[in-house]
Parts: C-alpha cells; structure tokens; sequence
C-alpha cells in the first residue's frame, strides 16, 4: 500500500502567520489606543515537514497532536482553541498568544481581532475566516516561501521592548489590512501590509530581527526581496521562512495549499 506523507509527519494542519503577529499577546494589545487589533493567519496543509523554530507552529502542532493523534477533531472551533491553549500553556509563566491555536483549529485565511478589554486580551473578540476557492488559489499562486533559518537555542525576542501606542495600532491594522487584501486579491495592499508589519516588529521589538544570536542579515535579506518582489516579511521572529508576495517566479520557494473544509477528508480517512 502506497504511504502518505502524513505517515511520517502526522495529517495535523500547520499554520502560516501573515501581518499582525504580537497582537495576539495581552502585553502588547493592552496598550493599543485603538482596539481591537488584528492579525491574520492561514490553515496550512501538511504536505511536507517545515523546520522547528521557525514561526510555523510547530510546538503547538506538537501539542495538538499529542492531544488529538493525526486530525483536528470534529468540534466548534472556539472550544478546540480554548483546550488547546490550555494544554500548551500549563504551568508557564509568559504563555503563548492563542493565534498558533487559531491557525491550527480553524480552516481558511483567518482574520482574528484581539482587545484586552475581553478575556484580558488572551483569545480574540473576532474570528473571520475566508474559505472562497478564488481567493484561496490567488493567495497560493501569489505567496512563496523561502527557508531561511530556524531560530537559534537561546534566542530570546523580548530582550527588548519599545511598546510605543501608535506603532501598536499600526501593527493591528496591517492585519486588517493584509485580511481585506486577500480578500479584495489586492497584491499592492498585501505587499504595503507585510511591509507595515515588519516595520511595526522593527520598532516595537528590535530583537525579532536584530539579535547576537542570529547569523543571518535578516534586514538586508528582507529588504532585497521587498525591492525585488515588491512584498516580504519573515514567518515568525528571528528568521524562520521568508514570505515573498510577488506575481512572479521567486527562485528557491516553495508552495503550499491552504487547508479549507472542502479539503479536509471524511472523518477517519486519511488527512
């Protein structure tokens, strides 16, 4: 019998972060002049194994799969991210945001509005996801990834912090915008919402791309691409992939699909 890919790496989703990562933590969203501020996510299918340490996920996949075995289960949603949170987070003194678990649970680009004035900010007020095929095969065709490096042991990207109000409502409204981009197939608007991002990251929390510990010039990497391409922004702090959005071959990326309903197998079929 043929193997599946999901023999070696497990059927549960990953999940790429697009604009607005940080929101999702109460440290910075209770400081936003603005709220809710929003971030936005993708479902990912698991068709190859991504690198650990590198802003996909994969610690709470980890968890999830340990939870749940090889698919996210038949349940709302809101109650699988709230177990899984749970799960993930016990006994840690600085938890994880609830995004990863968002990213893992629910299908589609997913748009989360996150306002600490609810639940101290720890789960979103708002969750939106787009499932449209049109939408779903103009994202997959437009966002290449580039593996760049995992994070290094001892890397820490709080080492810093600038919390300044203005910057932190420039952050939640990349993700707005980078969510109505895709929605709208907006390449420009996608492409000026990952640049906001990054430049929210830099201002905010130096570390995510400036630290001892990381080898790799990931400015001036970055910075190449959004000349060259028009739109990049890492996966997570510290390096990990490189999001190029460009309606043009990027030499070196791979592909992905988003996992929607219509994609996810019957239930006890292979994911």
């Amino acid at each position: 019998m043929a193997r599946d890919i999901a023999d070696a790496i497990g059927g549960i989703p990953y999940r790429l972060a697009l604009c607005g990562g940080w929101i999702d933590q109460p440290f910075v969203s209770e400081r936003n002049p603005s709220p809710p501020g929003s971030m936005t996510v993708v479902a990912v299918e698991p068709e190859f194994r991504f690198m650990d340490y590198a802003g996909m996920a994969t610690s709470t996949r980890k968890v999830a799969a340990r939870l749940w075995g090889d698919r996210v289960p038949d349940r709302p949603p809101a109650e699988l991210v709230r177990e899984l949170y749970a799960e993930e987070n016990r006994g840690k003194a600085e938890p994880s945001g609830s995004q990863d678990m968002v990213g893992l649970v629910y299908p589609g680009i997913v748009r989360m509005d996150f306002d600490a004035s609810s639940e101290g900010g720890i789960f979103p007020v708002r969750i939106e996801s787009c499932e449209d095929a049109g939408v779903v095969a103009w994202l997959e065709e437009r966002v290449k990834i580039l593996p760049v490096a995992q994070r290094p042991a001892g890397y820490n990207p709080l080492v810093s912090k600038n919390l300044e109000p203005g910057w932190i409502r420039r952050l939640g409204e990349s993700g707005r915008a980078c969510f109505d981009s895709i929605v709208a197939r907006d390449l420009a608007g996608l492409q000026a919402a990952m640049t906001e991002c990054m430049l929210a990251w830099e201002a905010l929390l130096p570390a995510t791309l400036r630290h001892p510990l990381v080898q790799v010039d990931l400015v001036g990497l970055m910075d190449y691409y959004r000349e060259e391409y028009g739109g990049a922004m890492y996966s997570g702090c510290g390096g990990g992939y490189l999001f190029v959005a460009a309606d043009r071959p990027v030499p070196g990326s791979i592909g992905f699909r988003v996992r929607t309903a219509r994609r996810v197998p019957p239930s006890g079929a292979r994911a």
